[in-house]
């Protein structure tokens, strides 16, 4: 299930996808960011607590934070998995 702009009480997660019950493959929380870092975006999703939204979901879960540099027209992209 894709579910864009997940409210999360802190915030808005920008893109969460959630695998079916029966599914081994992880769920996944997106956050984008314009000219700021991709490592500023993981932090986002871990400081505003993203994956408590999604509590029913139990297993592995990839964050990922994606920065656009508009001056170098440039993409960055930080992943980490964690198990909830």
């Amino acid at each position: 299930m894709k579910i864009e702009e997940l409210p999360s009480g802190k915030g808005i997660a920008d893109l969460a996808y959630i695998p079916k019950r029966q599914s081994h493959l992880p769920g996944m929380i997106i956050e984008l960011k314009w000219d700021k870092s991709a490592e500023g975006a993981i932090g986002q999703i871990k400081e505003k607590k993203y994956p408590t939204v999604i509590k029913q979901y139990e297993g592995d879960l990839v964050l990922a934070g994606i920065n656009y540099n508009p001056i170098s027209k440039s993409h960055t992209c930080e992943i980490e998995r964690i198990h909830v």
